[in-house]
């Protein structure tokens, strides 16, 4: 946390905020594997428009049609290259898909910065000039840590984890996180039985919602769900219709959306991990204005992990409805 608050604060001194810095015309496109219904990523966006308006530069942050579309995302990389952008923003959720692209993007001199998602492993790595987001592994890792101190003292236990997104790096990523907690838990309490499962839960609420329902239904001594996203606060409502009571059923997830919010202070969620998509949407863009500018390279800055309980929820509050958290 101390490297990302530094990295914050020294863009935010090279660029003097409290003006607007003119970018000479700066174009930068933001691409990504979202739809526009998530809206996790309209705080992305908001930060990603405060930062351009800042700089007074010509952006573009492209959707998805199709929420998690990995395909879709290539073809928007590959038309918004085909407007010679300065900058290409991106999110690596795919360690394979995105290589041909970015090498193109590079040999035409586009500065390239992975934002939200990260490759894991391969080329992508050494194409992409810096990342800006969450350390998936130690988030789940947090996550589970925190939500298992809730755990029943005695009896058996049952988890399920909601893989949101199989195959994609920031879900599977989340997912091991959140297995190594448990596994951790499992050995600090060797005398308790432990049942750890996942499902593919989906990146739409009403399926999230079918699928962890029908497995509440087939277990009904479910102790926790883990989301690797934020559809678990459709689950809520399925516990709440099923007239469950809130905490019986313990629930985490991820990002700080209204209503995850909304639940929490229903007392269904009581664990969330924040990754602050403001500053993914904002920092790369001021990134590329130092790159360009000032001629420093694109540095890499942890989002952080940040442990929300249901007490922060009010204070949260006032930033969710001004879309920045």
């Amino acid at each position: 946390m101390k490297k990302h608050l530094l990295a914050a604060s020294a863009i935010a001194l090279a660029l003097g905020l409290t003006a607007p810095a003119k970018a000479d015309g700066l174009n930068i496109v933001f691409t990504h594997h979202s739809s526009p219904s998530n809206p996790f990523w309209q705080a992305v966006k908001k930060g990603f428009d405060d930062a351009c308006t800042k700089i007074q530069a010509n952006c573009q942050m492209i959707f998805n049609q199709d929420e998690g579309s990995i395909e879709q995302q290539v073809a928007n990389m590959q038309t918004a290259l085909a407007r010679k952008p300065d900058a290409l923003i991106t999110a690596l959720a795919d360690n394979k898909a995105f290589v041909n692209v970015l090498t193109e993007a590079r040999k035409a001199g586009v500065i390239v910065i992975a934002s939200n998602v990260d490759a894991t492993e391969g080329p992508e790595l050494a194409l992409r000039q810096a990342f800006i987001g969450q350390n998936f592994i130690p988030a789940g890792a947090s996550l589970s840590r925190t939500l298992a101190k809730q755990f029943p003292k005695e009896g058996d236990i049952r988890v399920l984890v909601g893989v949101s997104s199989p195959g994609q790096n920031w879900s599977e990523q989340r997912a091991l996180g959140i297995m190594n907690g448990l596994d951790e838990w499992k050995k600090a309490n060797p005398d308790r039985k432990i049942v750890v499962e996942r499902i593919d839960s989906g990146t739409d609420g009403a399926i999230t919602a079918d699928r962890v329902g029908a497995y509440i239904s087939a277990h009904p001594d479910t102790t926790a769900y883990f989301d690797t996203g934020l559809w678990h606060s459709a689950v809520a409502k399925v516990l709440k219709d099923r007239n469950i009571a809130p905490g019986k059923i313990l629930m985490g997830g991820f990002d700080i959306v209204t209503q995850v919010l909304q639940q929490m202070k229903a007392g269904y969620i009581q664990v969330e991990i924040d990754q602050q998509p403001y500053e993914q949407g904002f920092l790369p863009v001021m990134e590329v204005y130092l790159a360009k500018k000032v001629g420093l390279a694109p540095a890499s800055v942890d989002s952080g992990e940040a442990v929300i309980t249901p007490d922060q929820v009010d204070s949260i509050m006032t930033l969710a409805k001004q879309g920045m958290r």
